[in-house]
Order: structure tokens, then sequence, then C-alpha cells
């Protein structure tokens, strides 16, 4: 699946395509919920999910998500990540509705995320907020 805009930046889902150098770069640095996430756990990441990046007309990758899902009933929409110099030109929104789109056909019950500041972003495209916090419980194995 290849989506293009006008201005020439493009959403593919191919995982051949992203550049896991720079995805580990933007999360292990600058991704507050992923600071010191290691090379090793990227990759593994990458493997297991369905990947989305965000490439400019040259062909370099800008953005990215990663979603977490069965394909049949449930998907967590994570890592979401925009370069700094490509904010600001509606490309996380864009990725949220391409992500949306890419996972309409499975019919799925829910698609999860969660987010500290980008509530509007994703609202935009659909999400809401959880109707009964109360019930979702965590478990952590990492401090």
């Amino acid at each position: 699946m290849i989506i293009r805009r006008e201005d020439g930046y493009e959403v593919d889902v191919d995982p051949r395509r992203l550049d896991v150098d720079l995805v580990h770069h933007w999360l292990s640095t600058d991704a507050f919920w992923a600071l010191g996430r290691s090379r090793a756990t990227v990759e593994q990441s990458i493997r297991a999910s369905v990947n989305f990046g965000v490439y400019d007309a040259d062909g370099a990758q800008v953005a990215y998500a990663r979603v977490v899902t069965d394909l049949a009933t449930f998907a967590w929409l994570c890592d979401v990540y925009v370069d700094q110099a490509h904010r600001g030109k509606g490309l996380g929104t864009w990725l949220a509705a391409a992500v949306r789109d890419h996972l309409a056909p499975y019919a799925l019950k829910r698609v999860l995320l969660s987010t500290l500041d980008a509530h509007g972003v994703y609202a935009k495209v659909g999400f809401v907020p959880f109707p009964d916090p109360d019930k979702l419980m965590i478990m952590s194995f990492a401090p």
C-alpha cells in the first residue's frame, strides 16, 4: 500500500523501505516514551508489527508509526513520530488517517493508542477518549 500526497510525501507499509537506523535514533533519543530504547528492541518491534513509513519526494524517511495487531479484533497504534524538520505540515494527521484506512477492512473491534499531548491530531481521524478508563489495567515489567 502506497498513498501519495500532491506535495510528494508518501506513506508505505513495506518494512523493507524503513530506515531502521533513523527510526531507532528518533525513538531512542527524541521520543519521550522510548528514550534509551535499544536497537535490538526497535528491530524486534518492527518485525512484529505493521509498519508505516512516510517518505518525502526524494524518498527519505520523515515519519514512522507502527501497529501491533492480530488483524481480527484489536490493534494498538504506537511509536508515531514525525521528524522535527517536517512537523507542522499535517503529516501526523495524514499518517494516522492512513493507519485508520489500512485497518478499516479488518473490521477490528477497537484500535487503541496512548498520547500525552496529541489528542487533537488523533481526534481529526476518529479517535475519541476511552469511554470507561476504569476498565483499563496495565502490567509493567520494566522500571
